[in-house]
């Protein structure tokens, strides 16, 4: 970490560009976007994602280890006031520590291939279709990173994953799993199936419960969630080869969205990775 550095301001063009990122047309011009705080930005920097990092007297104080091993790869780091600190920043207490990283989002393609070309098929993917919430969005590629499942495959008008509240929820998940944007949610279906790979969606009237689906969660998997306010598209339950209902054992009337996603993929991960 370079030494006796004057803080850079507002103005300084490097903190200008950065800054623009927090825009979803400046990101897809640019090819690249914010990660904020520790654990963002030390997940992105062991997926070799990080071209610039900003830091502030604060950040230094409490991730010299970090900034230093930035520094020591060869990722341009500027020290920043407290000012450029918030324009960087988007939490109320900036962490003082933002990095400009790659675009994480990769083609359908490089996760669901075609069948017949030798390469092996997901066994558990998660299928969001039209999810609006970032937070929501953050908070279910964690679970998928943490149950072990193979990729996140947001389809249709959904979220951009590169949306600050997004990384923030993702706590560094963003960077370990892969992530697909489609906004042609037939022609996501239509690969999953070629595939070979059964869809599943969650219902309240489902014909499976999730407690006797054992045997279904033994091959590959594609769970279909839908959008937080109206859930998923009947057309598009109508679809999907199974239909699972959560059993819900007390008064409650329903779950949440990240509530039941989470529910449904350690079901099946405790099956697929063999923990009866």
């Amino acid at each position: 970490m370079p030494g006796r550095q004057q803080p850079a301001d507002v103005r300084n063009p490097h903190v200008v560009a950065a800054a623009k990122l927090h825009r979803g047309a400046a990101r897809k011009r640019a090819g690249r976007f914010l990660a904020e705080g520790a654990n963002s930005v030390g997940a992105a920097l062991e997926a070799g994602r990080v071209r610039e990092l900003f830091y502030s007297a604060e950040g230094a104080t409490r991730e010299h280890a970090l900034i230093a091993g930035a520094d020591a790869e060869g990722v341009r780091t500027t020290l920043v006031s407290d000012r450029a600190a918030q324009a960087l920043g988007e939490t109320v207490t900036p962490p003082g520590l933002v990095a400009v990283c790659d675009l994480v989002d990769v083609p359908l393609g490089d996760v669901v291939p075609e069948r017949g070309r030798g390469v092996d098929i997901p066994r558990m993917l998660a299928v969001p279709v039209g999810m609006a919430d970032p937070g929501n969005a953050g908070t279910l590629i964690r679970v998928v990173d943490a149950v072990g499942a193979d990729a996140v495959v947001l389809a249709g008008d959904s979220v951009d994953p590169h949306n600050g509240k997004c990384v923030r929820s993702c706590a560094g998940s963003l960077f370990h799993v892969p992530i697909v944007r489609e906004r042609d949610t037939a022609a996501v279906l239509d690969r999953i199936e070629s595939a070979g790979i059964t869809t599943v969606a969650t219902a309240a009237d489902g014909e499976i419960d999730l407690d006797d689906a054992d045997e279904l969660f033994a091959g590959p998997i594609a769970w279909l969630f839908g959008n937080e306010a109206h859930g998923l598209d009947p057309e598009i339950a109508r679809r999907a080869h199974h239909r699972v209902r959560i059993p819900i054992r007390g008064r409650a009337e329903s779950l949440n969205l990240a509530t039941a996603a989470a529910i449904c993929l350690y079901a099946n991960s405790r099956i697929r990775f063999g923990r009866n």
